[in-house]
């Protein structure tokens, strides 16, 4: 706040009091004085300790009462520069050329999802929507690009892709899709190539087989009772029974003497034909079970015949 010129209600700190959550990772910091506290907002996605941070008002924050105590926005003379910041950016992720990034594989990794993205660029933010209470991902996410005229093109060649079992929807945040400029199709030729290699790289399902690989499906410490194990392989051969005719489920369990033993925690689906394994592979992928997100890909058939279950 100091280095930025924000501290406007005279000399000392501006912040009087603090709480910070570490757990689930957010703090209250209340300031001062009303306008000090708009100042704040200028802030938003300032990298702190390696990361962005993210600065917004409470949920019970009334802009109309606040708009009668004092200014509700932060001073636009603000040297944010000094703090790594652009101006004009405050708000990280708002403003007319934020991008949201909707049907997203429940799998992908927050790094595999800045990859994708910044094959367009380097992000001036980003923003995976997580459930709070599991920290799962919610399949979709917000960015916004260093460069902005890369926006445009950016929606243009991701929307529409298909990732997985889904659907890539790519827009500007606050409005429709935009066609990108003439002057722009190179980039974005250039672009859409990167990203066929990117799919590549991101289809976590391989080759077809007739055997699927579940894994995150289970509770390693369910398997060691002898009655909660077998209950778990008949609801396996329910639910993996719904998508084809099954040859045979290998759910392999922990030693007894606590050696470690391959495979453990992962499930497996051997169909009669390719047909059923696809089904199986593409209903159960990104499924919850028992709470855990799993992830369903195909498994080589002459590994698991050989009993090789650690790939």
């Amino acid at each position: 706040m100091a280095a930025i010129g924000g501290n406007t209600a005279g000399p000392g700190d501006a912040v009087v009091n603090v709480y910070i959550n570490h757990e689930k990772k957010f703090a209250f910091v209340e300031m001062r004085s009303v306008e000090e506290a708009s100042n704040a907002m200028a802030l938003d996605g300032i990298i702190f300790e390696g990361a962005p941070v993210k600065v917004r008002r409470p949920s019970d924050y009334n802009p109309s009462l606040a708009a009668t105590l004092g200014p509700s926005q932060p001073n636009p003379n603000l040297n944010l520069a000094a703090v790594g910041l652009t101006p004009g950016s405050a708000g990280g992720l708002e403003g007319p050329d934020r991008i949201f990034v909707g049907g997203l594989p429940y799998y992908f990794t927050e790094a595999q999802i800045r990859e994708l993205l910044e094959s367009f660029g380097p992000l001036r933010g980003f923003d995976l929507v997580k459930d709070r209470e599991t920290g799962n991902s919610k399949g979709y996410a917000f960015c916004v690009y260093q460069d902005l005229s890369v926006t445009d093109i950016a929606c243009a060649a991701l929307n529409g892709i298909k990732m997985g079992d889904k659907t890539l929807t790519v827009r500007r945040a606050n409005q429709g899709a935009t066609q990108p400029k003439p002057e722009q199709e190179s980039i974005l030729q250039h672009a859409q190539q990167q990203i066929a290699l990117q799919r590549l790289i991101l289809q976590p399902q391989g080759v077809p087989t007739k055997v699927v690989c579940l894994t995150q499906a289970l509770n390693v410490d369910d398997l060691r009772d002898d009655d909660e194990y077998e209950d778990i392989v008949e609801d396996m051969r329910q639910e993996g029974g719904k998508y084809g005719a099954l040859v045979n489920i290998v759910i392999p369990r922990p030693n007894p003497n606590g050696e470690p033993a391959p495979g453990v925690g992962k499930v497996f689906l051997e169909y009669s034909d390719v047909e059923g394994s696809k089904k199986a592979q593409a209903a159960m992928n990104g499924r919850k079970f028992g709470g855990n997100q799993v992830i369903a890909v195909y498994y080589p058939e002459n590994k698991f015949a050989q009993g090789e279950y650690d790939g």
